[in-house]
C-alpha cells in the first residue's frame, strides 16, 4: 500500500514513525509539507520523499492521509478535488465531518473520518473511526492498518458518535494529566518531595490503568478490591463523591461534546 500525507505535522510523524516500527516500507510514504525545516526533518529522520506541493507522484497512491488543522483543510485539499479516482481518503481532523471534507473534495465520497489522541505520539494512542456504512470492508480495512500504527482502533456506527470520542479519548489525556497535577500537588501538601510526588503519582495511574486494561473483572470490582470497610481508600472515595468529582468529570465531557458540535457545525457552514 502507498500512502501520501497531507501535512508532516506531530500526528503525521507519529503514524509514520509507527508503520516505519512495524516494517513498512519508507519508499511507499510521502508528505506534503510547505515548512522547508519540516521536510528536510522528516527526510532525514525516516527516508521519505516530501515536496511543497501536490504533485503526480503524491497522486501515486492507494491512501491519503489527511493530517492538517481542520480550519487549513480547505485549502490543503483544493489541489486534490477533480483528481482523485479510487484513492482512499482519511482525515485525522478534528470536528471536520465527512460531508464538509466530501464538498470540498468535489462530492468525492470514499472517506474515513478518524479521531487519534496525542498518546498516539509513544504509539500509545487509540483511535476512534467513521465511514459511511457503504464503504468497502478493504478499504475499512485499510484505515484500520493505517492508525494500528499508533495504537488501538475503535469503529463507530454513526458520525454523530465522534463528538463523544473527541470529548472521551481525544480530549481525554489532558484530563489525566490535570488529575495528575491535583494528585502531585495533594502529595506534596501532605509532605512529599515533589519528585517523589510526581513519581507516586504517575506510576499509579500507569499501573492502574495496565491492570484496568488486563482484567477481566468491572472497574468496580478492581475499586472495590482496593477499599477496606473503614480504611484509608474508603475515606478518600468518600470526600471525592461529597464533592461530586464523578458528576464534574460527566459535565466536563458533556461540555467538550457540546464544543466538538459546534466547532463541527462552524466548519461545515464553510462548505459553500
Amino acid at each position: 500500500m502507498k500512502i501520501s500525507f497531507i501535512g508532516g505535522g506531530n500526528m503525521a510523524e507519529a503514524i509514520i514513525g509507527g508503520l516505519q516500527a512495524q516494517g513498512f516500507s519508507m519508499a511507499a510514504l510521502q508528505v506534503v509539507e510547505p515548512l522547508d525545516g519540516r521536510r528536510a526533518s522528516l527526510s532525514e529522520r525516516y527516508g521519505v520523499r516530501c515536496c511543497a506541493a501536490v504533485d503526480a507522484s503524491v497522486l501515486a497512491c492507494d491512501a491519503l492521509v489527511l493530517a492538517v488543522k481542520p480550519q487549513q483543510m480547505r485549502t490543503a485539499v483544493a489541489p486534490l478535488a477533480g483528481c482523485l479516482t479510487d484513492h482512499l481518503v482519511i482525515s485525522i481532523a478534528a470536528g471536520l465531518r465527512l460531508e464538509a471534507l466530501s464538498g470540498w473534495l468535489g462530492g468525492y465520497r470514499k472517506l474515513v473520518r478518524a479521531m487519534p489522541n496525542t498518546p498516539a505520539l509513544i504509539r500509545a494512542g487509540i483511535t476512534g473511526l467513521y465511514a459511511s456504512p457503504a464503504l468497502a470492508a478493504d478499504d475499512r480495512a485499510s484505515a484500520e492498518a493505517i492508525l494500528a500504527a499508533v495504537g488501538g482502533t475503535v469503529w463507530l456506527e454513526d458520525e454523530a458518535q465522534m463528538d463523544a470520542v473527541t470529548a472521551l479519548s481525544g480530549s481525554g489525556p489532558a484530563y489525566v494529566f490535570y488529575l495528575l497535577e491535583a494528585l502531585i500537588a495533594a502529595g506534596e501538601r501532605e509532605g512529599l518531595a515533589a519528585a517523589t510526588a510526581r513519581q507516586l503519582a504517575i506510576e499509579t495511574f500507569v499501573g492502574a490503568a495496565l491492570l484496568a486494561r488486563q482484567s477481566e473483572e468491572s472497574l468496580a470490582t478492581l475499586r472495590e478490591r482496593v477499599t477496606s470497610k473503614g480504611g484509608t481508600t474508603a475515606a478518600a472515595l468518600a470526600a471525592f463523591a461529597e464533592a461530586g468529582l464523578a458528576a464534574a468529570m460527566q459535565r466536563g465531557v458533556a461540555a467538550a461534546a457540546h464544543r466538538s458540535r459546534e466547532l463541527a457545525d462552524q466548519l461545515g457552514a464553510t462548505t459553500a
